[in-house]
């Protein structure tokens, strides 16, 4: 099983975020995960550019970025220069979506977009020759610890159906509700990136659960 983890900051301890970062370092894990939410377009706020800013000075791996915003094109260099390796927009915050993806990938991040569990995957068979990732978003959006969405499945292979008859090289992302009960059948199921949060952070041997979620072991 050759898929990729990202943890996710958002179910870390913020009293002691780089001691979670630095075991993020010493982990299996591939990337860091990052949600960056502003009240409006989900309800609730995380952080922003200056925590980012920070994390970079001690992440040693990729910083995958989500931006759960409304207008992100008003912030996408200065997530670059933040730090942000993959950069992660909304399908629903963006009017002019080709040309937010085009600016991420110009600016020399890799571009994602996000889709909430009502947006039908068919929506972005005109955008996907244009990305590098698709998260599909598997709870509603804006707080950890929420409830898997068993439908995600069906929207995962249809997913993955729509990028192996194109031809393109998009990775898909999950996030939401991962843990190690469901990370194989995700996989099986065409996923490439799995995002773990509570799952990672309230465990009582963190590293060990990463360990469980890219080895599948027990």
């Amino acid at each position: 099983m050759n898929h990729l983890l990202s943890p996710s900051l958002l179910a870390a301890d913020f009293l002691n975020l780089g001691k979670d970062v630095r075991m993020v370092n010493r982990s299996l894990a591939d990337w860091i995960h990052c949600d960056i939410m502003d009240g409006l377009f989900v309800p609730n706020i995380s952080f922003g550019l200056p925590v980012l800013e920070h994390i970079r000075k001690i992440a040693e791996k990729p910083l995958d970025v989500h931006l759960m915003i409304m207008d992100p094109d008003r912030y996408l260099s200065r997530f670059r220069d933040a730090g942000a390796n993959i950069l992660t927009v909304q399908y629903e915050a963006c009017t002019h979506l080709h040309r937010t993806v085009t600016e991420i990938r110009r600016l020399g991040m890799k571009a994602g977009v996000a889709i909430n569990p009502h947006t039908p995957v068919s929506l972005l068979k005109n955008i996907l020759p244009s990305l590098d990732m698709v998260l599909i978003m598997t709870v509603n959006p804006g707080f950890g610890g929420q409830t898997f969405i068993g439908e995600s499945y069906s929207k995962i292979r249809e997913l993955s159906e729509m990028i192996s008859r194109g031809g393109f090289d998009v990775l898909i992302q999950v996030d939401g509700g991962v843990d190690t009960t469901n990370a194989r059948s995700l996989v099986d199921a065409g996923v490439n990136v799995l995002v773990a949060g509570n799952a990672v952070f309230s465990s009582p041997d963190p590293e060990a659960t990463i360990s469980n979620l890219k080895l599948f072991s027990e």
